[in-house]
């Protein structure tokens, strides 16, 4: 049985009010949803979106036609969701000192990451955040979550065209962020 074939099925049940399929459903593609929202907005906000996000699905339940896979339409929440939070920030909010270091301290606690990976991670997560909000979608989509340009084009409502200029402009972009960091 395919993930699509599956999906289908618990989406069917979940219409029906049947919560249990729809736990499923979420369970299923959360990983990505927040990845996406993670890449757009940080891994402070991930959480209150990412609720936000499958809340908006609930209740669009019967909104969903299939003309997509399940996974590119809540992407596409996904992104839409953290566009309008960025929209909504009058400034843009940086985890304060003694959380980030909190934050470092409990990663280099797990001995299944390096060190110098998570830096290497929070790094380049920083730099994304400084990308204009169009060139951000395509980045996570494109690089972070790992979907085609047609996938992307698609998710984004855009041409693949777009898609790839947005992508290139962003990662020259991020080439040049990343330049004096890298460069200590």
């Amino acid at each position: 049985m395919t993930a699509t074939l599956h999906d289908d099925l618990l989406l069917a049940k979940a219409r029906k009010g049947d919560t249990r399929a729809f736990g499923l459903l979420v369970e299923r593609h959360e990983a990505t949803v927040r990845g996406i929202i993670g890449g757009m907005l940080g891994p402070e906000e991930v959480d209150d979106i990412a609720q936000e996000v499958f809340l908006k699905f609930f209740r669009a339940l019967n909104n969903f036609q299939g003309d997509s896979q399940l996974g590119t339409y809540l992407g596409r929440i996904a992104i839409n969701t953290s566009l309008t939070a960025i929209a909504k920030r009058k400034k843009r909010r940086w985890l304060p000192w003694s959380k980030l270091e909190e934050y470092n301290a409990a990663e280099q606690a797990d001995n299944s990451q390096s060190p110098e990976r998570a830096d290497l991670r929070d790094t380049l997560q920083m730099a994304i955040t400084k990308l204009p909000k169009d060139q951000r979608a395509v980045v996570v989509l494109r690089l972070v979550e790992g979907y085609s340009v047609s996938e992307t084009a698609k998710m984004l409502g855009l041409p693949m065209g777009t898609v790839a200029s947005r992508l290139s402009r962003a990662q020259q972009a991020l080439q040049q962020i990343l330049k004096p960091i890298l460069n200590q």
